[in-house]
Formats: C-alpha cells, sequence, structure tokens
C-alpha cells in the first residue's frame, strides 16, 4: 500500500502466507460445520480433513516446483499448449464424491454442498502459498530476474514500460 511497486519482491512473501492462513481458516470452518451443524463426533474426521488439507498445500507446491523446473512455466509463456486436464481431477473427484453422499444423507445435503464449495475455495487459497517459493527464489536470483524483468523492484516513476498496447 505504501509503494507497491518498489515493495514487490515482499508482495510474493506476503501472498504465500496469506494463502496458507486462509487455507487453515477454510479447514476451521470445515471443521465447525462438520461437528457443529452435522454433529460428527470423535477424531477421525478431524484427523482425516487435516491430512487433507496438509496434502492440498503440498501438493501444490510440489506441482509449483515441478512445473518451474521442467520447463513448463516457460512453455506457458511462449503460448505452447499444454495439457493440462490433470489439474481439475482431485477436485472433480471430491465434489462428485460429496454429491454421491448427499443422496445417501439427504438431511445433510446443504451442508455437503457447503463443504464442497468451501473446499473448492481452498485449493484457490492453497494455491496462493506457492508465492513464498517465489519469494525466495527472487531472493536467491535477484540479479536474473532483473535482467529478465529490469523493471522489477523499481518505483512506478522509475519504471520504463515495455508494453505498448494498441488500439484494435
Amino acid at each position: 500500500m505504501i509503494d507497491p511497486f518498489k515493495y514487490e519482491k515482499s508482495y510474493y512473501l506476503f501472498f504465500g502466507v496469506y494463502g496458507i492462513v486462509n487455507t487453515y481458516i477454510i479447514y476451521l470452518v470445515i471443521q465447525k460445520f462438520l461437528y457443529l451443524n452435522i454433529g460428527v463426533k470423535g477424531y477421525l474426521p478431524f484427523i482425516m480433513i487435516w491430512g487433507m488439507f496438509v496434502a492440498i498445500l503440498v501438493g501444490i507446491n510440489w506441482l509449483n516446483l515441478k512445473a518451474l523446473y521442467t520447463g513448463t512455466y516457460y512453455k506457458l509463456q511462449q503460448m505452447k499448449s499444454i495439457s493440462v486436464a490433470w489439474v481439475g481431477i482431485g477436485g472433480a473427484g471430491y465434489v462428485i464424491g460429496q454429491i454421491l453422499l448427499s443422496v445417501f444423507y439427504t438431511e445433510f445435503a446443504t451442508y455437503i454442498i457447503l463443504i464442497s464449495c468451501i473446499f473448492l475455495l481452498s485449493i484457490l487459497t492453497a494455491f496462493f502459498s506457492i508465492n513464498i517459493h517465489r519469494y525466495f527464489f527472487i531472493c536467491r536470483n535477484l540479479d536474473i530476474v532483473k535482467k529478465v524483468e529490469p523493471n522489477f523492484g523499481l518505483p512506478k516513476n522509475e519504471r520504463k514500460f515495455k508494453y505498448i498496447y494498441r488500439q484494435i
């Protein structure tokens, strides 16, 4: 808010921590639905959902590292087509499973649909956590980042914009 262009590097750290914190808050919201509204008892659902959220955070960050070091991000920047259908398989499987469960437990269908939607939102917030890796990558390779993006970290009035938008 003070000078977002000058402190551009810190933005990545903030956004990554923001993603982890929000993913944890979503985890707590789902626990509230399960234990207070649906009436689940015991520790097994608590442990299973905790494992699921840790798996989401670890899995998304692992995919980020794999995409970074295999050249996937470079191919995306070059506008080459990449098959990314496998990205939505996990989320779609969870939603289908929740719909099937709602058929068997119809009195809790509203809560199950809410939990499914909140869980899908947690995938987005877990995706934000990859910015922590970007922050550390930028810290270690600032000279390379400056070669690729010369305006990185400069105040707005010192930036030379390389993109000229033409009128259509």
